[in-house]
């Protein structure tokens, strides 16, 4: 095998890790920081086993790394930028080129938030002169392993309950784990519903710890 095709091997191998979609939900939850095997059965509705296997074919591909920690093996992703950067590229050609993404994104997501939503570098701007909330609607163990600087954490499931927090007349940010995370989506449909200036940020935490920019975490 000459060495244009044993680099080709080496990266069929990472095509093929992301070629199944727990695998890639799995990678999300990595994204947000370093879960045990249980806990990220849980979050992904797996069975432990099936877990199990999804992550050795990540780690095979050197997608992700795993230490031990008395009883249970922690997972993180292996190189964090690299690896959602990767997810990021992998989802730009999927919406172009695939139909029932693009069906998905507009009943779906767009149908929930058909504004322009807020840039990184609009953010980073906003943040500076104070002039909006950012809202992190993850739950809150996701909060406390990294978020952006500044950011207001209510968990969708509390939104409702926790309006008070929201200062009336301020713009409003919301984002969650990623550019396809459902709960950044519904926090605008509600906070608009009920008279809100409230955008979407154009992707999540991951994405902005990749892109370099400042994150906060509890200490």
């Amino acid at each position: 095998m000459g060495p244009k095709q044993a680099i080709f091997a080496s990266l069929a191998e990472v095509a093929q890790a992301l070629g199944h979609q727990h695998r890639l939900e799995l990678l999300e939850h990595l994204a947000q920081g370093e879960r045990s095997v249980e806990d990220l059965s849980a979050r992904a509705a797996l069975g432990f086993a099936n877990t199990s296997r999804h992550l050795q074919i990540l780690r095979r591909a050197r997608l992700v790394e795993v230490r031990r920690q008395g009883k249970h093996m922690l997972y993180r992703l292996a190189g964090d930028a690299e690896v959602v950067e990767l997810l990021q590229s992998l989802g730009r050609v999927g919406e172009r080129n695939l139909a029932e993404i693009g069906r998905v994104m507009a009943d779906y997501f767009r149908a929930r938030d058909a504004l322009e939503p807020v840039s990184r570098q609009d953010l980073m701007a906003r943040l500076e002169d104070g002039s909006v909330i950012v809202l992190d609607v993850r739950p809150e163990d996701e909060f406390a392993l990294g978020h952006l600087p500044g950011a207001l954490n209510i968990p969708l499931s509390a939104l409702e309950h926790r309006l008070a927090e929201l200062p009336a007349g301020r713009e409003v940010v919301a984002y969650c784990r990623g550019p396809y995370c459902v709960l950044s989506f519904e926090a605008v449909a509600a906070l608009r519903a009920r008279g809100y200036l409230v955008h979407r940020l154009e992707d999540g935490y991951p994405e902005w710890k990749a892109a370099g920019l400042p994150v906060e975490a509890a200490a």
